[in-house]
């Protein structure tokens, strides 16, 4: 294998929401680069599947269902990843769920949903996993946020304000542990195609398809389409690994410029090729 395949060889990985979406392409890539994975993930059927999937192209691969609200479940995912492979180095905490409404509209078990799973999982998880991190002499923590940590559709109220939360919170641990030779980091993706993206469009898209409904999503972005969940894992594997060395406390967009981007149109404008 090359270089890039190999830089996560003697590494130990535990991925959570790593069976499906954006986390299950982490997890993977992670594998691939020569790491032992342990996956959390809510469904038991994904992770064993994905499980399955990954040792059947000879990977170092584990994995439990775990809901990452419950500090007890990942105090298990955490023993599993020591029992198994005898220490953590990376967390990826990629499990999240979509809400929509207003804080008019979003009643409090939903508020506290959206934000015990998106926010409240990452403290929990890494609670857990850095006094590990300490016993191996560092580690890297990925947050996967978005980018509307930044700026916000309309009726996403809980959703957004999480998002906000993970940033904040990356920058408080990467201050916080920084001597101690763990780096935290967020990734902040724009629209990715998911099950999560999908159920989304499946919601919103009217008389019209799913398919075409992620079509539409993909031209608000100026490249002119959505992500790939592969594309977010490659930015995840190079901020995890050693190349990343003096990377902490960041924020990174990976989006297809939506953030570059002004929603305004100026009259008449005709684009040139």
């Amino acid at each position: 294998m090359d270089e890039v395949s190999e830089d996560f060889s003697g590494k130990v990985a535990v991925v959570l929401g790593g069976s499906s979406g954006i986390g299950q392409a982490a997890a993977r890539r992670l594998a691939t680069g020569g790491a032992a994975v342990v996956i959390g993930g809510a469904s038991p059927g994904r992770v064993a599947g994905t499980v399955a999937e990954l040792r059947a192209a000879g990977h170092a691969v584990a994995g439990i269902a775990v809901d990452v609200r419950q500090a007890g479940d990942i105090e298990r995912i955490v023993a599993l990843a020591m029992e198994t492979y005898g220490g953590i180095d990376i967390l990826v905490n990629s499990a999240g769920v979509q809400t929509y409404g207003t804080v008019v509209e979003t009643d409090e078990s939903l508020w506290d949903r959206t934000l015990d799973t998106n926010l409240k999982g990452m403290y929990l998880a890494a609670r857990a996993v850095i006094p590990r991190m300490r016993q191996r002499g560092g580690g890297v923590i990925v947050n996967i946020s978005s980018v509307q940590a930044f700026a916000s559709q309309k009726g996403v109220a809980a959703y957004v304000a999480s998002k906000g939360g993970i940033n904040a919170l990356t920058r408080a641990m990467a201050v916080d542990h920084a001597a101690e030779g763990i780096r935290v980091v967020s990734v902040c993706p724009a629209s990715v195609e998911t099950p999560m993206l999908r159920h989304s469009a499946d919601l919103f898209k009217g008389d019209s398809t799913e398919t075409a409904t992620l079509q539409a999503w993909g031209q608000m972005h100026p490249v002119g389409r959505i992500g790939q969940p592969a594309e977010i894992a490659e930015l995840i594997a190079f901020l995890a690994g050693s190349r990343a060395a003096f990377i902490t406390g960041a924020e990174y967009t990976i989006d297809g410029g939506m953030m570059a981007a002004l929603g305004v149109v100026l009259p008449g404008r005709v684009e040139s090729d």
